[in-house]
């Protein structure tokens, strides 16, 4: 490997090391949280401890383990129990809080047992009683509580199908909400009268309180009417299980309640306070980038869109810098987050990162002095054990001398075994955090 290539390479992972440190659960919940002379703060609210009950923390997401932790030194035996649901593997320790690790994208039966329990707890707590919500990223198919008579493998069934036709994730949580017995504010109901003080990681494009784990604390927007035209924009309202499409239909038809909308009573005693971001994580990059003697360039912390044509948009992006020196001189860093969205075509392995990566091969191809990186703070993209991959000028010239088939692999959605097999995938295991 040339010795530029293998600077670009130490280069970027250092890049991409920083923001996952910028996005640490821990960092984040205690910038926000203390608790000193029997005053506990959150932001810009207060509570009196000495007038508080009982403390319950519940919550769901890749993340949330980690944000546990920072809860219990701050308030530690002060916590009366809690209960939080966590994608396999994202696990802390912890003394007063349980964790139930349960299945993610596709939410299982772990999941709705330990969605059940932490309504139960929500339910149990009293007036005087204050219940601490931590949300992150992953929180919607990690606290999945279908409404009755909707089954969890109806629910499932659903969220492939939205995973397949590349819904966003704002369409994906509002199908979810009306689905649901605990999300889209209904946690909150479940908990009212007692104080709910929600802390959320969020890894959502502008940080909506509503959207962020299908918003389980925060009034609801979205409605029965927009879940039913997003299944008709995809053309698959008639592939739904019937017990979804008749639910949403009959919501729409106002014989089901909505979901808490804002003004809600139910929302007097409650505060979400959003501790994290996306854009906390790119902007500690641009930092270290320009450490490293890079211009930086924050392209948008708002990405969406199919991946493979954001893919290819940046090696378009790539080129020009390296041609004309537009929008910046090398050495340069551009970078970019935000959600972008799979169409599922193939039966392939992979996620979002990897056919990021993979789409952008091509146009910087034969580059010798351009790096391209796209890989989930997680750490783990799709169902994979990567968090993502990087590829160079030369990927598709060490693809072809090892008989890789490009394009049969971008039209069978297989990146993760493509670019395994040349070395290129990031592997840096579960993180803890997810923004």
């Amino acid at each position: 490997m040339p010795a530029m290539e293998r600077q670009l390479r130490r280069d970027a992972s250092n890049i991409f090391a920083a923001a996952l440190r910028a996005a640490d659960p821990v960092e984040a919940v205690l910038r926000c949280l203390s608790a000193d002379g029997g005053i506990l703060r959150a932001g810009k609210w207060t509570y009196d401890l000495s007038r508080i009950g009982r403390v319950f923390v519940l919550g769901a997401g890749k993340a949330s383990a980690r944000m546990a932790v920072a809860v219990e030194r701050v308030l530690g035996k002060r916590i009366a129990g809690g209960l939080i649901n966590v994608k396999d593997g994202h696990t802390a320790k912890l003394r007063r809080i349980e964790l139930n690790e349960c299945g993610h994208p596709v939410p299982d039966e772990r999941g709705v047992e330990g969605a059940r329990r932490i309504a139960g707890i929500a339910q149990a707590a009293g007036p005087g009683d204050l219940v601490l919500c931590l949300i992150s990223g992953g929180g919607s198919a990690l606290l999945p509580l279908p409404a009755p008579p909707i089954t969890l493998p109806e629910k499932q069934a659903a969220t492939r199908l939205l995973l397949e036709c590349g819904a966003t994730i704002h369409e994906i949580n509002c199908v979810r909400k009306h689905v649901s017995a605990i999300k889209g504010g209904q946690l909150a109901a479940l908990a009212a009268p007692a104080s709910v003080l929600a802390l959320m990681l969020s890894d959502v494009i502008g940080d909506d309180l509503d959207v962020i784990g299908s918003g389980p604390t925060a009034p609801d927007s979205s409605t029965f009417d927009r879940a039913l035209s997003i299944f008709d924009r995809y053309g698959i309202r008639n592939r739904v299980p019937a017990s979804i499409r008749e639910r949403l239909e009959q919501g729409a038809a106002g014989m089901i309640p909505e979901t808490p909308k804002p003004g809600a009573s139910v929302f007097r005693n409650v505060r979400n306070l959003v501790v994290g971001s996306n854009a906390l994580a790119v902007d500690a990059a641009a930092r270290r980038a320009g450490e490293l003697g890079y211009r930086t360039l924050v392209l948008s912390t708002f990405l969406e869109g199919e991946t493979r044509d954001l893919g290819a948009a940046h090696a378009a992006i790539a080129k020009e810098i390296a041609a004309s020196g537009r929008p910046l001189k090398p050495p340069c860093c551009v970078i970019s987050g935000g959600e972008t969205t799979v169409t599922i075509r193939g039966e392939g392995l992979g996620g979002r990162n990897q056919e990021f990566a993979l789409a952008a091969a091509p146009g910087i191809a034969g580059l010798d002095r351009v790096l391209i990186l796209s890989a989930g703070t997680d750490g783990t993209d799709g169902p994979t054990d990567a968090a993502g991959a990087l590829v160079t000028g030369s990927t598709m010239r060490r693809a072809g001398a090892a008989g890789l088939d490009f394009a049969g692999t971008l039209a069978n959605n297989d990146s993760y075994r493509f670019l395994d097999a040349l070395g290129d995938l990031v592997r840096t295991g579960p993180t803890g955090t997810n923004v």
